[in-house]
């Protein structure tokens, strides 16, 4: 009686450590090797995006102010000064010219000049006023009253301005 099954239940627990080892050494490489693997797949992407050919820079760029509120027709009337000219030059003309249009074409014509230089690196002497026009934007209609209880209509009116800058 004096014999005992201690030592198989010892020799068990050292078995389930050693499999546990070996399960975290796996994990552990698992781990290590899916970030080379996610770096390969990025390495193909790169690839890929070098072969695409690249796009032409743009030579002009533009800007639009919406619902501006003021007649197209005031708006063209200074708009017709500038169409043509170099960009600092404009804004010079449009600094001495007493419309109040002056205010949001200039404002239009400064953002066509810094989307070129900003965004597509054009140079600033160079640029020069390709195109610029007043369309008809939204209409508001509202009501004058008149004589008698009579009311008549009243139109006020918005333009778009739309300006676009090339480089020389």
């Amino acid at each position: 009686m004096a014999e005992t099954k201690k030592a198989p239940a010892k020799k068990a627990p050292a078995k389930k450590a050693a499999v546990k080892e070996a399960e975290v050494k796996e994990e552990a490489t698992k781990v290590e090797e899916a970030p080379k693997a996610e770096k390969a797949k990025k390495s193909k992407k790169e690839e890929k995006k070098v072969e695409a050919p690249k796009k032409p820079m743009p030579t002009e760029t533009r800007a639009t102010a919406t619902n501006v509120r003021l007649t197209p027709r005031k708006a063209r009337l200074v708009i017709d000064q500038v169409r043509g000219k170099d960009v600092k030059v404009a804004l010079g003309l449009l600094r001495n010219i007493n419309r109040a249009a002056c205010e949001p074409v200039t404002k239009v014509i400064k953002s066509a000049a810094a989307n070129a230089i900003n965004n597509f690196g054009m140079d600033e002497d160079k640029l020069y006023v390709k195109e610029i026009y007043a369309n008809d934007g939204l209409k508001m209609r509202r009501y004058l009253p008149r004589a008698k209880g009579s009311a008549s209509g009243l139109v006020k009116r918005c333009c778009h301005i739309t300006v676009v800058v090339k480089m020389r």
